[in-house]
Formats: C-alpha cells, structure tokens, sequence
C-alpha cells in the first residue's frame, strides 16, 4: 500500500510577504534609504517655496520614512526587524540631511540640533517602524488600526502646530488633508477606517503636546 501525504499550506502562509533578505540586508536598505531621503529634504527645503519649505522638516514627513520601512522591509512575524529598519531609516535620514548641511550648505552650525534630532529618531524609527509593519502585516484589525492611527497622528499634530503656532493656513489645511486621507485610502474596510481616523485625533494631541510643544521651547 502506498501512502500519500499532502500538505496544506495556510493563507496565511501563501499570503506572507517574503521582505528583503536578511534582517542586515533590510535594515541596511532602510539606511540608506533614509540617507538619500535626508539629503532631498535638506535640498526640498531650498526648493520649496516661502513656509512651504518647513513641510520639508516635518517629523511627520521624516517619519514616514520609518513608517515605509516597516512597511516594506519586513514579512509577518519579524517585529524585532521593523525595529532596526525603522532605526536605521531614521538615523540614515537624520545622517543624510545634515551631512548635506555640512558639506553641501557651508556648514551645519551647531550640534545641538543634530543631536537632538539624533534622539528623537532612536525613539521614532523604531515606532513607527513598528506602525508600518503593524499596518501592512498586523494580524488582526486592533494592530493594523493603531499603526495607521499614529501615523496619522503626526499629519494631525503637524495641522495644529502651522494652524496656532505659526499661522500657516496653507500648510495646516495639506497636513489636516494628509491626517484624513491616511486612514481613508490606507485602510482595509470601512470599519476600519472610521476607527483608525477616531483613534488618529488623540494621537495627533498626543503628538503635539509631547512633540512639537517642547520642539517649540527648545528652538525658542
């Protein structure tokens, strides 16, 4: 007699993205990824024009750096791998932009900034690394949700800062387009949506309040 074995795969296992290689390979893209995009920001803020260029310096633009590098760079089940890519997207980028002020502007100035915004990127890569891999790869709809609600979150935080801060009406409508849009085009079901674009509001206060409020002392 002859026995036959047939094994059965999972959807989900069908459906799991492969990533990038190894987790070098992939967090070494997410690097130097993040270092080109650096250098175009430095460059996009010469390129913009008027308070258009301050778009260019956004957290909530160098973030989506992370955010697509967890996205993109990782397969299900490899969290501890969004984490290094979203770090090494972020650092690559914060490398990029001021070496670019270094060599390419006459100069960076001090390295107060550099070094705070060096900070910020060891505590937002892996965040929002973590917010691309949960969107793109989260096993149930609470995860896919809160990835997507944060990343909003900062397009929201970035609204209230050109709206009361600086009084850009331009620039605040484009970033509160961006915090709706996100949720809107980025979920899976409409369900989905009206929760991620609920959850995205406090965490874009949350944002403001941690974030850009003690950016504005600092730089004042």
């Amino acid at each position: 007699m002859t026995t036959t074995t047939t094994t059965t795969m999972t959807p989900d296992a069908l459906a799991a993205p492969s990533g990038v290689g190894g987790p070098w390979v992939a967090t070494g893209t997410a690097a130097v990824g993040g270092l080109v995009f650096g250098v175009l920001t430095n460059l996009a803020q010469g390129w913009l024009p008027g308070a258009w260029n301050q778009l260019a310096n956004s957290g909530a633009v160098w973030s989506t750096v992370a955010f697509a590098a967890g996205a993109l760079l990782t397969r299900r089940g490899t969290l501890s791998r969004a984490v290094t890519c979203g770090l090494g997207a972020e650092v690559g980028l914060v490398v990029g932009y001021y070496a670019y002020a270094e060599l390419g502007r006459g100069g960076m100035g001090s390295l107060f900034f550099p070094l705070v915004w060096l900070g910020m990127a060891c505590v937002a890569g892996p965040l929002f690394g973590v917010a691309g891999h949960w969107w793109r790869h989260g096993r149930d709809a609470r995860r896919r949700i809160a990835g997507l609600a944060a990343f909003a979150g900062l397009f929201g935080s970035e609204a209230l800062t050109a709206a009361w801060d600086l009084h850009y009406a331009p620039q605040a409508w484009t970033c509160f387009g961006a915090f709706t849009l996100v949720p809107l085009l980025m979920a899976r079901a409409t369900g989905e949506r009206v929760r991620a674009l609920a959850l995205a509001a406090p965490c874009a206060l949350l944002a403001y309040t941690v974030i850009d409020l003690p950016l504005q002392m600092i730089a004042n």
